[in-house]
């Protein structure tokens, strides 16, 4: 017969073995959810980034097709350089400071 101090440490035994097995999977279970969470924060700004990138590239197209075509292209050409065709005019506007006070 075993005694009941012996056959309380055993099972106090299993219970510690027992409880640190399950805080070792809970420890592992934490950090993987942890590393899954930021996985999916680094595919959302990728995602974002991949957005704003075909955004850009849909606007440099329709930019490209609009200065292929001479009608398009001389309105940029007259506001880079300044130049006028036939029958127009720059007219030059000098800003008004909305701080300053009218007399």
């Amino acid at each position: 017969m075993r005694s009941p101090l012996l056959r309380s440490l055993a099972r106090l035994g299993v219970v510690a073995i027992a409880g640190t097995f399950a805080v070792l999977i809970g420890v592992q279970y934490a950090r993987i959810v942890e590393r899954n969470t930021a996985y999916i924060q680094q595919v959302h700004d990728v995602e974002a980034d991949v957005s704003a990138l075909e955004a850009k590239r849909d606007e440099q197209r329709r930019e490209i097709v609009r200065l292929s075509d001479p009608r398009g292209a001389i309105p940029e050409i007259h506001d880079r350089l300044h130049l006028v065709g036939d029958h127009e005019a720059i007219i030059y506007l000098k800003r008004h400071d909305a701080g300053a006070s009218d007399p």
